[in-house]
């Protein structure tokens, strides 16, 4: 079963495939009105079940929309709807909906509810993000940085603030796609060393450091992600942003990146906290690019997953 469970569990090549067909499945789509369908209707005749234990905006629109333009159509399921695991197994409802859907893109906390899930589908199942990762985001992330400046190969990565879900698959990312990767944050938020030593085994040079300033001289990228959670209590809140306010990413910061750095933020963002409006509206921002080339990585996520 060709399922799309982690960058690190998926081959380069076929990873480097799907960002080429995105690229032209966008270009393609240069002049057409939003809602038009695509002139390929690869997913004509296929129902995508997209489930949502943990809500979302950008996931469940641009999967939405990349179906319904790629022919297909979908069921949207929130956590409410399917109650996983509690009541009928895990195992039973992924039996169950494979006998309904072609396709299903899971959005969950724990990694263990995506495993069982591919394990026991007999459809292709893609991780929409765990609390462990977001392979989907980074697709679009490198989708975007190719678009802007070329191949992300041999290039200088920096992640600042937390290391999250969303840095482990930029470190997925870097064993598989070639490029290098600097964490900084404090040493209490460090990304789980397993993502790092694997990333680093496939050749990837992957650095910790602590000064932001250092971390970010010769940067080609800039990222960094919110600081809390909408799940994390109040006295977590502050503690973090005791933690990583010397991370955060400004104007003084971007100075230290190559003159032509990117930014990025997946969004949403808490502005003037993890970054400043100043970076996030200025001239090396592409996060609104960024967010639009969810729905086209991941047209070419499902395409791939479904052999079409």
């Amino acid at each position: 079963m060709t399922h799309f469970l982690d960058i690190n569990k998926t081959d380069a090549t076929a990873l480097r495939s799907m960002i080429d067909t995105a690229q032209a499945m966008k270009s393609a789509r240069n002049g057409r009105p939003k809602g038009a369908p695509d002139d390929e209707q690869p997913l004509a005749g296929h129902m995508v079940a997209l489930i949502f234990e943990k809500p979302s905006t950008r996931t469940r629109v641009s999967f939405d929309v990349g179906v319904r333009q790629m022919g297909g159509e979908t069921m949207v399921l929130s956590g409410t709807d399917m109650q996983l695991g509690h009541g009928e197994t895990i195992a039973d409802t992924a039996r169950v909906l494979s006998r309904y859907v072609d396709l299903i893109m899971i959005r969950t906390f724990e990694e263990q509810t995506l495993l069982e899930m591919a394990e026991h589908a007999t459809v292709p199942v893609i991780n929409g993000l765990t609390n462990r990762s977001h392979p989907c985001q980074i697709m679009a992330d490198i989708l975007t940085f190719e678009e802007h400046r070329g191949p992300i190969k041999g290039r200088k990565v920096v992640w600042s603030g937390d290391g999250n879900n969303v840095f482990a698959s930029f470190a997925h990312a870097a064993g598989q796609f070639g490029f290098d990767l600097t964490f900084t944050g404090p040493p209490p938020l460090d990304p789980e060393m397993v993502f790092v030593e694997e990333a680093r085994a496939k050749g990837a040079n992957v650095v910790i450091e602590r000064d932001p300033v250092k971390a970010v001289q010769g940067a080609d990228l800039v990222v960094t992600d919110t600081w809390v959670s909408m799940h994390d209590p109040q006295s977590a809140r502050e503690r973090r942003h005791n933690q990583l306010r010397p991370y955060q990413v400004n104007t003084a910061l971007m100075a230290h990146a190559k003159p032509d750095a990117l930014f990025m933020h997946c969004l949403p963002a808490h502005r003037d906290d993890e970054a400043t409006s100043e970076v996030m509206d200025g001239p090396h921002s592409v996060i609104f690019d960024e967010a639009e080339n969810r729905l086209h990585a991941q047209k070419a996520v499902m395409r791939w997953c479904l052999g079409v």
